[in-house]
């Protein structure tokens, strides 16, 4: 595994709209940034669904809670494809 104090965002997670990918996290960000962010993304995201769940004139708060959970899944794989380890590389010339 990675060394998590070490560990940057590789860049390559994309956040989605409308089925497209509209932006990409980052890369280079400190892992424990990315997670701080990602968490203060999803907390606000529970609380804009809670005031959707009573506010029934307006869908603002619902729409606000998707495109924060996507900005903060965007960030938490992007996270473990930076920390997970990549598989062995075989040699090709090594095998023959």
């Amino acid at each position: 595994m990675t060394e998590s104090a070490e560990a940057k965002t590789i860049g390559f997670t994309p956040i989605y709209c409308s089925g497209k990918a509209m932006f990409h996290v980052s890369a280079g960000v400190p892992v424990s940034d990315a997670l701080a962010q990602a968490s203060d993304f999803l907390f606000l995201a529970k609380a804009f669904t809670e005031d959707a769940a009573y506010v029934r004139d307006t869908d603002r708060h619902a729409w606000a809670a998707h495109y924060l959970t996507a900005m903060g899944k965007a960030l938490l794989d992007d996270v473990v494809k930076a920390v997970t380890p990549r598989p062995a590389r075989k040699d090709k010339k090594a095998a023959k």
